[in-house]
């Protein structure tokens, strides 16, 4: 004999439920808007800090310079594993040197100029990145949602056979939803491509992470380079024997004279002073979605050889094109005008496609202004706590809390849009 559950419960279940399918909807919605933001990442670093010396290009000279000042300055600290030195590009036309400690901007005769100071761009592109939670896990959610808007394309095409021929069709405002329903649907025909494209290499980027973490526990005690070697290359052996600067300098002008139409993006030493050092330049390909090859040098400047990201494999080829393809970096300015037109649609899809399935459920007489609440404080409540992250960066400085400012400004706008009846009988966007 069965026993049935008591309606109470049955009700709660179900409200449990909608939450869940809630909270999966924002993060999506949340990570569609930080990443249509974070198109423009160069563009937010020179807006975050606008007096940092600025150069088209940087002579080899002056790098080695910046390079030996920047470790000199570090005597005394555990000795750095990789410094990365970003070259001046189009979009971002400055000289910075990251290394375990510490990031410096740099100026045109090699000198230091002071610290580097964007806080609040990486927190913005972490915030997509990851949700600002610890590296693995992070990614790992994110690599999910692009799965689930890969399938959310896919089945809504599917689900709306009339969906290419009605493609023009809009009705601004009409009942039972339509007119909501017919801008999300036309909005996400507009923008179909775009959110395959963003999906699939959002997934990969993410999947991909965990992938290699399994892989690497399973069969490489924990290596997780030893995954990557066979894609990205090698970083070789460590040699901790202590010794001189590398020739960053050398290895530059080798690229001038024998890759002149290869732009170097970065120069990375690995375990720099010490025996087993090595000088890897980052170079990008013109018309070419990878974001760019490795040049792999010894420690005086002298040629080893190249990773095979733009010749190699075809599976190599595409695994360093994912990137440029999913944040838009690539020709110019106009395609990140285009990624931010697109991203803004998507955000909006993913809007709408929530207060539509609302709107149903309270056709069906599932009535919860509790949860329509709630989405409305989601939907306007994140681009809010990012103004608010924006304000305390120019008030506090590079040094703030931005994640935690944000999540707990997001999350209370929801908690109040839940418990105060007042908002809950506002008519919103939606209705």
């Amino acid at each position: 004999m069965t026993t049935a559950p008591e309606p109470g419960t049955v009700k709660r279940a179900l409200s449990a439920h909608a939450a869940t399918g809630l909270l999966t909807g924002a993060l999506l919605y949340l990570v569609s808007l930080t990443g249509t933001l974070s198109v423009f990442y160069a563009e937010w670093q020179r807006l975050e800090q606008p007096h940092a010396p600025e150069m088209a290009e940087i002579a080899p000279e002056a790098v080695q310079k910046a390079v030996a000042t920047v470790i000199a300055s570090e005597a005394g600290k555990p000795t750095t594993t990789h410094l990365f030195v970003h070259m001046p590009v189009a979009d971002l036309p400055r000289t910075t040197i990251t290394t375990d400690h510490q990031a410096v901007n740099i100026a045109a005769d090699g000198s230091i100029a002071g610290p580097e100071e964007i806080a609040w761009s990486d927190f913005l592109v972490n915030l997509h990145y990851t949700l600002n939670l610890p590296g693995v896990v992070g990614i790992t959610i994110v690599g999910v949602l692009g799965v689930m808007l890969l399938a959310l394309a896919l089945s809504g095409v599917i689900a709306h056979p009339r969906i290419f021929r009605d493609a023009f069709r809009l009705r601004v405002r009409s009942a039972n939803g339509l007119g909501l329903a017919d801008w999300h649907n036309r909005l996400s025909v507009w923008g179909l491509p775009f959110s395959l494209a963003i999906g699939l290499t959002g997934a990969l980027i993410g999947m991909a992470t965990v992938t290699a973490y399994t892989l690497a526990t399973v069969d490489y005690d924990g290596d997780v380079e030893a995954v990557y070697a066979p894609i990205f290359g090698a970083e070789g052996k460590v040699d901790p024997t202590p010794t001189g600067l590398p020739d960053v300098a050398a290895a530059l002008r080798y690229m001038a004279t024998r890759y002149p139409d290869v732009e170097p993006t970065y120069a990375i030493l690995h375990d720099p002073m010490t025996a087993g050092q090595k000088v890897q330049i980052v170079g990008t390909h013109q018309r070419r979605l990878i974001f760019g090859e490795y040049y792999l040098f010894n420690a005086s400047g002298r040629f080893l050889h190249t990773a095979g990201l733009a010749d190699g494999a075809l599976g190599q080829q595409a695994a360093a094109s994912t990137y440029k393809l999913h944040f838009g970096n690539f020709g110019g300015f106009a395609v990140k005008l285009a990624y931010a037109l697109f991203g803004t649609a998507l955000t909006a899809i993913c809007a709408t496609g929530v207060y539509i399935w609302l709107g149903k459920r309270e056709r069906r007489g599932f009535n919860q202004p509790r949860l329509r609440a709630a989405w409305s404080a989601v939907v306007w409540g994140a681009p809010l706590a990012l103004i608010v992250t924006v304000g305390v960066r120019a008030t506090l400085g590079n040094q703030a809390p931005f994640a935690t400012i944000f999540w707990v400004v997001w999350t209370g706008l929801v908690m109040v849009a839940v418990v105060s009846p007042s908002i809950r009988k506002r008519p919103v966007w939606g209705d």
